[in-house]
């Protein structure tokens, strides 16, 4: 079964008291459910159209998982934390097969 991943770029921070209270409610979800931390912020080389900002990398079980968790209750209201705090490109994906 294929892991999966969430992958978000942000783009812009606007209000990092904002970021700093979904980081913390996000982890809870994160872990709760299974979820590791790959990538939180940390140094960043961007090429190409990327834009040098925070980047994020959360690896689930599976792919299900994954999805099953950006969708939750709880994960959703810890974007409403968030709200306009960031802008950010985020998505769900599936890893490779072993």
């Amino acid at each position: 079964m294929a892991k999966g991943y969430w992958v978000a770029a942000y783009r812009s921070i606007h209000d990092a008291g904002k970021l700093a209270a979904y980081g913390v409610l996000a982890t809870e979800v994160v872990k709760a459910a299974g979820g590791k931390f790959l990538v939180r912020g940390g140094e960043v080389v961007a090429f190409q159209q990327g834009l040098k900002e925070r980047t994020v990398v959360v690896e689930f079980p599976s792919f299900e998982q994954a999805l099953a968790t950006f969708q939750s209750a709880p994960y959703q209201e810890a974007l409403a934390v968030l709200g306009d705090g960031a802008e950010r490109d985020a998505r769900v994906v599936a890893g490779l097969d072993d």
